[in-house]
């Protein structure tokens, strides 16, 4: 009992203040409409993004009340073996499996598994508010938040509570026009135990801190109805006493039908979970890191 309050502080730490924080954006917000709008609603934009991937991060879009979602998520090894592993293609890869459920209006549930030191993970989307036509927010802001089980054996842990991190991310994006969508999506990572060393007299020093701020900016350009070009880049603001992790970039293609999403892209992200990631991506876009990613998402509406 202990353990699990020690847990439940943690979390409501990371988490509390910025649940207030959108919560009261969210109620500024319909003021806001309400006094602008007393006898029109606004009507919100459509299809800002075309699914709930945007490469190595999450779009502001939560898909309609009574959408089921299964996401595949795969990653190659990086190029630089060059054909010793077939430009990383036959190299150790990282693999995603996810569900997700829009319970009601705006508000996604799901969980996952991913192949990197077996973490599952729980996680909720809720779209606070949506870009309008006609005077209403000229933005569209969602929060995603998580929280991730390594499910390894015991002998990689002290404490059960060492297994768990979690992530919560603030999503905020603008449809420019028909063809040309922007995100930022400022985020908070922590994780309960991170990597240590010994110093000269002895003493334990963490190589990381627990608490991780990174910054994610995505842009999509359509080229037609069912394909478009995607961009991601991730920026850590977090300095680490030591092993700092480096930046990611990918560059990428969507194809689109009503009911499925399929991306192929390069980037130097290897991981999936979205704080493992920001926190400890080793792999240096300036020294050609890159690798061979791609996601599909399946919809279905019951």
């Amino acid at each position: 009992m202990k353990q699990l309050d020690k847990l439940n502080s943690i979390f409501k730490n990371s988490t509390g203040v910025m649940m207030l924080f959108l919560f009261s954006l969210h109620l500024s917000a319909q003021d806001q409409n309400a006094g602008m709008q007393p006898e029109t609603s606004a009507k919100p934009v459509k299809n800002t993004f075309e699914s709930n991937w945007i490469l190595d991060n999450q779009s502001v879009m939560v898909p309609i009340k009574g959408t089921l979602e299964m996401d595949i998520q795969h990653r190659f090894g990086v190029f630089n073996n060059g054909y010793k592993d077939l430009y990383g293609i036959m190299a150790p890869s990282n693999i995603r499996l996810g569900f997700s459920y829009v319970v009601i209006n705006n508000l996604q549930l799901g969980f996952g598994i991913t192949k990197e030191r077996l973490q599952w993970d729980l996680n909720a989307k809720y779209a606070i508010v949506k870009q309008s036509k006609n005077g209403g927010s000229p933005v569209s802001i969602t929060y995603l938040g998580n929280i991730v089980i390594d499910s390894r054996s015991k002998e990689n842990f002290v404490t059960w509570g060492d297994r768990v991190s979690y992530f919560n991310q603030l999503m905020i994006a603008h449809k420019l026009t028909d063809r040309i969508s922007v995100q930022c999506s400022p985020s908070l990572s922590h994780f309960n135990n991170v990597p240590a060393y010994k110093d000269a007299n002895g003493e334990i020093q963490n190589k990381l801190e627990n608490d991780h701020f990174a910054i994610a900016f995505i842009g999509r350009y359509k080229l037609k109805e069912s394909m478009s070009l995607l961009v991601n880049y991730d920026q850590p603001l977090t300095q680490h006493p030591l092993n700092n992790p480096h930046p990611n970039l990918s560059l990428g293609i969507e194809f689109v039908t009503s009911g499925h999403a399929f991306q192929v892209f390069l980037g130097n992200y290897q991981g999936i979970v979205p704080q493992s990631n920001n926190l400890f991506n080793k792999n240096d876009y300036e020294n050609w890191d890159f690798l061979i990613g791609f996601n599909i998402t399946r919809l279905w509406n019951l």
